[in-house]
């Protein structure tokens, strides 16, 4: 039961990332109420990543190397 909760969270937070990278690119989209409701709930998540790794240019890999610690973290614990 725990492993499907935790399963489920990780694919929900999976779901909100790529949302969040796909809606940072929509200028209309990152004025909208929702999206600054997701902005707060994924930020804390990139902000630690973005500390340690530098944008290349104007692009942040910060939600990629999210989307592959979640993915790992899946992995080791065989969800």
């Amino acid at each position: 039961m725990i492993k499907g909760l935790l399963s489920l969270v990780i694919n929900l937070l999976i779901l909100l990332v790529f949302v969040h990278a796909i809606g940072s690119w929509l200028p209309q989209v990152r004025e909208s109420g929702f999206y600054r409701k997701l902005d707060a709930l994924i930020e804390p998540l990139l902000r630690p990543i973005r500390n340690v790794l530098p944008t290349y240019g104007n692009i942040d890999f910060s939600p990629l190397v999210l989307l592959l610690i979640l993915y790992l973290i899946k992995h080791l614990l065989r969800l």
